[in-house]
């Protein structure tokens, strides 16, 4: 290190007496920056981070992600040095992007708000537990077009060649930027070197490249400071791949300039990647590298799937694993479905039965209809595996073959009587889609009560129209629970009684 930073080596090492820096970033899709700062408590105490138009300082003491509006997903709490590698993606509404080393999701939600739902996002994360994570943090944020996926990057470099306007690859590495944050890394970089992950980082970014269409942008980030894990391993990109270059990035902010050569490294263009140091900036360590292809580049022929308006998606065969999102009570819903279907005509398609249950898709239209006042039909195309319904962005290809958690926008469950929304849908809905809310205030017990699990009591006049904030003609039905106006989850009132209908897994201990 010292080696690297010269006379600035003592500032360098003197960061790591200071506090570190704490960042949050407001999200777009639910709020925007003037009207989150107005609304919450901590809203004075927030200093705007300069190369994250969303993001802000906070200190450490206000502890934000104990308070209602987190669990709102009205922010993400997020390294500010973090915030940097989207920013150089410069996605656009429309974009088709791909997060390839997603989880736990900040990156993706921080796209998400910049596609504002036009477009699509594939995040991706080959490990199963932060494969999960990375789908509730994207379900917390209230986006409704993305599809999340569990995957080698060589699996969805044969399903998705030359199809993503915006690639960002976040690697895997050594994470020495991180030291400072997270102190107990210290330990376990002396068994992982840089050395355990150049040859991962290449293999990662070969297989990016090859998605990438011409004229796509790529960004390559890493949280580490070894030459050999930066630098080196873009200057091996572009020997093996004369269609991409780099896009030079300007200093700003504090960043400075990557390294032109170190070792067997070398390239002028080095010059116009950029690293944070966190004696330069209020953040930790990072490293980020933009790339384009060249738009006369050679792509492989594309064919999205198109199977009309509904599809069963039962009928594929997911490679190693079933659809981690489909439980085996789904899955039993589904061939009880089929089975009753299978009467009068002896085989499927032959006859039908008289009391088969409707079809996911025929329930959510009836869900739709009498509990929520939708102005338009939620974009996307309807996607049942099992019981259960997803909206899925349009334009992808077919998932077959590949572990997917979750295949678009999950909607609910179809029931033996009755649709059953899910989560992600209120996550994903404004107070005004809904027929009837409970707007709560972040100072009320209720409130904690409701992330609890607990039953709250509400008389009927406080159920209200959504959209008109008055009181609901009928408060008997399902409920949209909302914090200043930004729903939390489900309820089901009756009586002066809200049963709690929030996933266990939202509820706080």
């Amino acid at each position: 290190m010292q080696a690297l930073l010269g006379e600035e080596y003592e500032s360098f090492l003197a960061s790591y007496d200071e506090d570190r820096w704490y960042g949050l970033r407001v999200n777009r899709l639910k709020t925007d920056a003037a009207a989150f700062r107005g609304l919450a408590e901590l809203g004075n105490q927030l200093e705007p981070i300069p190369w994250a138009p969303d993001g802000y300082y906070y200190p450490e003491a206000v502890r934000p992600g104990k308070h209602p509006h987190h669990h709102a997903g009205l922010y993400y709490i997020q390294e500010p040095s973090a915030m940097a590698p989207v920013e150089l993606l410069d996605v656009h509404p429309g974009h088709r992007v791909l997060d390839l080393c997603a989880a736990p999701g900040g990156k993706s939600t921080q796209i998400a708000a910049k596609l504002q739902g036009q477009g699509l996002l594939v995040a991706n994360d080959p490990a199963s537990d932060r494969a999960k994570a990375l789908a509730k943090n994207i379900e917390r944020a209230g986006v409704r077009n993305a599809v999340v996926l569990q995957e080698e990057p060589a699996a969805l470099a044969k399903a998705f060649p030359g199809f993503f306007d915006r690639i960002l690859v976040d690697a895997p590495c050594s994470g020495e930027g991180m030291f400072r944050k997270e102190p107990s890394m210290i330990a376990y970089w002396g068994k992982q070197s840089a050395a355990t992950y150049t040859a991962l980082q290449d293999e990662i970014l070969q297989q990016a490249a090859s998605m990438l269409a011409p004229g796509g942008r790529l960004v390559y980030s890493t949280c580490t400071f070894t030459p050999e894990e930066n630098e080196c391993r873009i200057a091996t990109l572009l020997q093996a791949h004369p269609e991409l270059s780099i896009v030079p990035t300007a200093p700003s902010h504090g960043w400075q300039p990557g390294l032109e050569r170190f070792g067997g490294c070398a390239g002028e263009s080095l010059s116009g990647t950029v690293r944070l140091w966190p004696h330069h900036v209020k953040g930790e360590g990072h490293y980020a590298a933009v790339l384009m292809r060249s738009s006369e580049s050679v792509t492989p022929l594309f064919a999205a799937s198109d199977d009309g308006d509904m599809e069963d998606a039962s009928r594929r065969t997911i490679a190693g694993a079933s659809l981690r999102s489909q439980s085996s009570a789904s899955r039993r819903d589904y061939k009880a479905s089929r089975t009753a279907s299978v009467t009068k005509g002896g085989r499927a398609g032959r006859g039908v039965s008289e009391s088969a249950q409707p079809s996911p898709a025929e329930q959510w239209g009836r869900f739709a209809a009498e509990q929520l006042a939708l102005s338009a039909p939620l974009a996307g195309k309807q996607i049942a595996y099992g019981s259960r319904l997803y909206l899925q962005p349009e334009g992808l290809p077919s998932l077959d073959g590949l572990r997917v958690v979750r295949p678009g926008w999950y909607i609910g469950e179809a029931g033996k009587h009755r649709f059953e929304p899910s989560q992600a849908l209120a996550m994903g809905l404004t107070a005004a889609d809904a027929v009837r809310i409970l707007d709560l205030q972040p100072d009320d017990p209720a409130v904690w009560r409701y992330l609890r699990g607990e039953t709250v009591e509400a008389a009927a006049g406080r159920i209200c129209s959504g959209a008109t904030r008055r009181a609901a003609e009928e408060p008997k039905g399902y409920v949209l629970v909302c914090v200043n106006g930004y729903p939390l989850g489900w309820g089901k009132w009756q009586q002066g009684v809200l049963k709690n209908e929030l996933a266990p897994g939202w509820r706080i201990i």
